[in-house]
């Protein structure tokens, strides 16, 4: 099992996504290990393209990527900070009162952010929650506010203008750095921009970043082929039965390694050269099957990510979403860096 795993291909991308929006600093979303790409080796080469800003969602991400970075780069903890963490090094970014509170006693003097809650009721403080601590709030200086959109990979919904009202009217006379935009917000223009913008999946090379070069390639090696005849099965619950007598390989991989049971029968195929093998039967933990009839002569790898095939269109047979895909991919593959 193979994960080609493209830096520089990633550094494109955040370099294209920071060019637009060419009036705010572009920092880089690596959470969840750089979306399970490995961010011991995605971190240092962001920073060696200029990125300084950093985000992780756990300060054990932080604490992991801290010894990677020089001084000068700031990694905020996007779940604040939470009782008993060490911060050191880092930056929360602080979604209630309670936690400026807490923080502030614990850390007083050190650097915080702020998160607000512009309606997508998840992680933030409230409109009235910040209007009773925004003074004080201010008065300690924080790194940046922000605020994060709910459906920003869809330019046309309603939300996005919301949202973008809201900041602005909870952010008003903040002499601060602001930041709204992750990848769909930087797509959405200008207006969303603000001072800080916040690439994450784009980078990756995943929607809504359209234009994002492919970062992941994924080979998995053919233990087996066979001729199955028609009218014979092919794997677990017998879900997929030849009409005509049809060569299966079967590969080493699985759900165990990410590869969602959901495309069991989806109309995902693994590649060969370009030539589409349908997977067939259900995903197992660690095997797939597929028809390769269509091949002339059979390759030692056959491949579920690739051009013809990119983390998206896998998402989209599996019913869920790129991000779900990358960051599930397991641990067992020889990972390769580009």
């Amino acid at each position: 099992m193979a994960l080609q795993i493209d830096i520089p291909a990633i550094v494109a991308n955040w370099k294209a996504l920071a060019q637009q929006a060419p009036g705010a600093r572009a920092a880089a979303v690596v959470k969840a290990d750089a979306y399970g790409l490995g961010a011991a080796r995605v971190v240092p080469a962001l920073y060696q393209a200029g990125a300084r800003d950093f985000f992780v969602a756990l300060a054990a991400e932080g604490r992991a990527i801290r010894p990677l970075l020089p001084d000068d780069a700031r990694i905020n903890v996007l779940s604040g900070h939470m009782e008993g963490e060490d911060l050191a090094g880092l930056v929360p970014v602080l979604n209630s009162a309670e936690q400026f509170f807490r923080d502030r006693t614990m850390r007083p003097g050190q650097p915080f952010a702020i998160q607000l809650d512009s309606g997508m009721n998840r992680l933030g403080m409230e409109a009235a929650e910040w209007a009773g601590l925004r003074d004080e709030a201010l008065a300690a200086g924080p790194d940046f506010i922000m605020s994060h959109l709910a459906c920003a990979d869809e330019p046309d919904h309603p939300a996005n203008a919301a949202q973008l009202a809201a900041f602005r009217a909870m952010t008003e006379g903040c002499e601060v750095p602001l930041s709204l935009a992750a990848t769909g917000g930087i797509l959405l223009g200008p207006d969303y921009h603000f001072d800080l913008v916040r690439p994450g999946v784009g980078l990756y090379g995943g929607l809504p970043f359209a234009d994002a070069r492919q970062v992941v390639r994924l080979s998995l090696p053919v233990i087996q082929l066979r001729v199955v005849q028609a009218g014979e099965f092919v794997g677990y619950g017998a879900t997929w039965t030849a009409e005509a007598p049809r060569r299966i390989a079967t590969v080493a991989a699985g759900y165990a390694d990410g590869i969602l049971r959901a495309l069991s029968s989806s109309g995902a195929s693994l590649y060969a050269g370009g030539v589409a093998c349908p997977i067939v039967g259900r995903v197992s933990m660690d095997l797939i099957t597929a028809d390769v009839t269509a091949l002339e002569t059979v390759p030692a790898m056959l491949e579920l990510i690739c051009p013809e095939q990119p983390i998206d269109a896998v998402a989209d047979f599996a019913g869920t979403i790129g991000y779900e895909v990358l960051t599930s991919l397991g641990g067992r593959y020889k990972r390769t860096y580009l």
